[in-house]
C-alpha cells in the first residue's frame, strides 16, 4: 500500500470553503498519486482560526474556542474526501473540546467506507503545558485496514518508546505521526524518534510535518522538518532508514509500506530488535549497579 505524507505549507483561509478547497486539492493529488493512506500533520485545524480575524487568531485560547463551532463541518469534509478518494485518511489534529474548558489534541481517521476513529495526543510538549487548557489522551488504540494494523503517534509521542511498542505488540506494522515543530532541534527529536522506533520495533513510520511561516498564530508561528517514510534499517531496506522524504520540497512525499518485504527482512535480518526487545526486562538489568572503582 502506498502512503502519503505532506509537507504542509500552512495558510490563511478566508473561510471554511476556501480551506476545503484547498483540503480536496491536496487529497486529489495524493489519490492520483495512487496512494491509499494520506497523512496531513498535527494542528492543521489551527489554520482555520485565520477564518475568524487577527484578534482570534493570535490568541490561542481564542483559537482553540472559535474552532468548535467547525467540529462537524471538519468531520464532514474528511468524511466525504475518504469517501470520493477511496483513501484512508488522517488530516492531521483538531484540539477538541472534551468538557470543563479542556482540550484534546486529537488525530481523526476516515475510512472511504465511512469509518471514523481517532488517537489523542498521549504526551503534552512544555508549549502544550503552558497552555494550560490541553490535556493528554488516555486511551492507546490500533486500527486495522484492509488487512493492515496500524497506529498513530502524535509528534512528541513518537519520541516514547513503550507506546509505540504496545502498539506494535497488538499487530501494528505502520505508525502514523503527524507532527508540527518550531526548532531545528525539535524537528531532529521527532526524526532521531521516528528512526529508533522502526529499529526497535521493525516496522514503518510515516511522518508528516507543517512548513512555512505563520506569525499571525502563536502555535503555527515557525515550522520546521522534513515528511519521510521510515523502514527498519536493516536486509532489504535502506541503510539509513528513509524510504523517502521530502528533502525541503513542499508536497506529498509517497513510498509503499509493503508488509511482505517486512516478513522477509526479519527472516534474513543482521539484527533482531524487536525479538530481542524482552530481554531488557530480565531482573539483572532492570537496574544498574555502582560499583566504586579505586
Amino acid at each position: 500500500m502506498k502512503v502519503a505524507v505532506a509537507r504542509y505549507p500552512i495558510g490563511r483561509p478566508g473561510s471554511f470553503d476556501e480551506f476545503a478547497g484547498v483540503q480536496r486539492r491536496w487529497i486529489d493529488e495524493a489519490a492520483q498519486a495512487g496512494a491509499g493512506i494520506a497523512l496531513l500533520p498535527e494542528y492543521l485545524a489551527l489554520e482555520l482560526a485565520a477564518m475568524f480575524g487577527d484578534h482570534v487568531g493570535s490568541d490561542l485560547h481564542a483559537s482553540l474556542s472559535a474552532l468548535q463551532a467547525l467540529r462537524q463541518d471538519w468531520l464532514g469534509l474528511y468524511r466525504r474526501l475518504a469517501a470520493e478518494s477511496g483513501m484512508l485518511l488522517v488530516p492531521g489534529t483538531f484540539l477538541l473540546d472534551v468538557g470543563g474548558g479542556r482540550y484534546r489534541n486529537r488525530a481523526d481517521v476516515f475510512t472511504p467506507e465511512g469509518g471514523h476513529d481517532w488517537q489523542d495526543k498521549l504526551q503534552l510538549t512544555g508549549f502544550e503545558k503552558d497552555v494550560g487548557t490541553i490535556e493528554g489522551g488516555d486511551a492507546l488504540r490500533v486500527f486495522e485496514y484492509r488487512g493492515l494494523r496500524f497506529g498513530i503517534a502524535v509528534c512528541y509521542d513518537i519520541e516514547f518508546p513503550l507506546p509505540v511498542r504496545a502498539q506494535m505488540e497488538a499487530g501494528a506494522r505502520l505508525v502514523l505521526a503527524p507532527s508540527c515543530t518550531d526548532t531545528a532541534a525539535g524537528a531532529t527529536r521527532v526524526r532521531v524518534g521516528c528512526l529508533a522506533r522502526a529499529l526497535e520495533n521493525r516496522c514503518f513510520i510515516a511522518q508528516a510535518v507543517t512548513a512555512g511561516n505563520a506569525p499571525w498564530n502563536p502555535a503555527l508561528d515557525v515550522n520546521t522538518g522534513e515528511a519521510a517514510l521510515y523502514a527498519p534499517m536493516d536486509v532489504g531496506f535502506p541503510a539509513d532508514g528513509v524510504l523517502a522524504s521530502s528533502d525541503g520540497r513542499d508536497g506529498w512525499t509517497i513510498a509503499d509500506v509493503d508488509t511482505d518485504a517486512l516478513q522477509a527482512s526479519r527472516a534474513q535480518a543482521q539484527v533482531a530488535n524487536d525479538r530481542d526487545w524482552p530481554r531488557q526486562s530480565l531482573p539483572a538489568l532492570r537496574a544498574a549497579r555502582v560499583t566504586a572503582l579505586g
